[in-house]
């Protein structure tokens, strides 16, 4: 920690432990806790991307717009760098150096600072997330991402990212999406909201006949609800009429009844063993969360 505040200082430490962590006052406090002549100019072929940097792509057209800008006003803003091995990293303005690339400059005013690779890959992630159009694939990569690497829950994951909780579910539940449904999302073929009804289906197949469906007749993403909940009532009421009523297992319904309210899935008490259902990883995660057991 004391590392941290010497490389930091100890007003950028206290905004690393705040929660959410919002970049702009993050960048603020580095700039305006640097003097003047500590900010200096780096050859722009010295730098190079953050390591941890999710986004691959950037909009072309908005690059050559902030390059116009620089070219009539220069770059306004230093970017913030951390020396390397070979040159520095990027932590935070990569815009602003493809830009200034393009803008033909060969040297951009810069602040080098000192970051554990934690640091920089938080800077990266939430950086993006909180000022970039990420489309929803790679911002559900980035929050999985850092909630992997900085061994976080779903609760403190949105509490760090300033999200609700329901929206980091849903966003890691695209993860969870058969590869052929993930290309039609990137494609824009399938929206955000048909992808998060898609993802909440167990079977694969299911979910891959519907995504064709959605784009072959263009249903609404409410038509898209009707569906998966007409077919996942059918399945139940089968499964009800094929289960054969066991008078031991009676006896536990009202149990059964407050689990599946307080874990928000089926749950059944069956031959003396509790079996509770779930989708996929991330509804697992939710469920041991909610039971505690998630550490």
């Amino acid at each position: 920690m004391e590392s941290k505040r010497r490389a930091l200082g100890r007003g950028l430490e206290e905004l690393f432990n705040n929660e959410p962590l919002n970049m702009t006052k993050v960048e603020e406090s580095i700039i305006n806790n640097t003097p003047k002549d500590q900010v200096i100019n780096l050859s722009l072929n010295e730098l190079r991307s953050n390591p941890y940097q999710p986004r691959k792509n950037f909009d072309e057209e908005s690059l050559k717009e902030l390059a116009s800008s620089i070219k009539e006003h220069g770059v306004f803003q230093p970017i913030i760098a951390k020396k390397s091995i070979k040159g520095y990293e990027i932590v935070a303005g990569e815009r602003r150096v493809k830009a200034s690339q393009i803008a033909g400059l060969t040297t951009i005013p810069a602040i080098v600072k000192e970051f554990s690779d934690e640091e920089m890959m938080e800077i990266a992630l939430l950086e993006n997330l909180q000022r970039e159009n990420l489309s929803a694939l790679e911002e559900a990569e980035a929050y999985n991402s850092l909630k992997e690497k900085l061994n976080l829950t779903q609760e403190e994951l949105a509490k760090k990212v300033g999200k609700s909780r329901s929206h980091i579910t849903n966003m890691l539940g695209l993860l969870t999406l058969p590869s052929e449904i993930k290309d039609e999302v990137i494609k824009g073929e399938i929206t955000m909201g048909h992808a998060r009804v898609l993802s909440k289906l167990e079977d694969k197949e299911q979910a891959i006949s519907l995504a064709d469906k959605v784009i072959s007749e263009n249903l609404s993403v409410r038509k898209l609800e009707e569906l998966t909940t007409s077919n996942a009532e059918f399945h139940r009421k089968k499964e009800l009429k094929e289960r054969k009523p066991k008078n031991k297992d009676n006896e536990y319904s009202y149990l059964v009844s407050d689990l599946c309210d307080k874990l928000g899935t089926k749950v059944k008490i069956k031959n003396n063993k509790i079996e509770i259902s779930f989708t996929n990883a991330n509804d697992l995660s939710r469920i041991l969360e909610i039971m505690h057991l998630d550490k």
